[in-house]
């Protein structure tokens, strides 16, 4: 298992966020599980503190992978967040991860 620091991402022209940096809790390899946390953003507004994703990969049968993702909403003061948006930001991750699958399918040995 292994423990990191920060990651930090920027977006191009016309996207709701320029960047957002997120803070690795856990990486662990031999068991596909990655915990982090979104720290600092557009999404945040002024009504999260943060956001702590927890993402795992499970195998199935048909050779592909199950992606098991929990999130976990710390707010600002007496906000709280409504189904609406929860179902909205758990869309946007599953959209991303699948970006990502697919450039991971197409150039499997980038991260060999």
């Amino acid at each position: 298992m292994v423990e990191l620091a920060q990651s930090n991402i920027n977006f191009g022209e016309g996207t709701q966020s320029k960047s957002m940096k997120h803070r690795i809790d856990v990486f662990d390899k031999e068991n596909f599980l990655c915990k982090y946390t979104l720290i600092e953003g557009a999404m945040l507004d002024d009504k999260l503190d943060s956001i702590v994703y927890v993402v795992k990969f499970e195998p199935s049968s048909n050779g592909k992978c199950v992606i098991k993702s929990t999130s976990e909403y710390h707010t600002l003061g007496d906000f709280e967040i409504n189904e609406g948006e929860i179902k909205s930001g758990k869309e946007r991750a599953m959209g991303m991860y699948k970006v990502v699958a697919a450039h991971l399918l197409e150039n499997p040995t980038l991260y060999a």
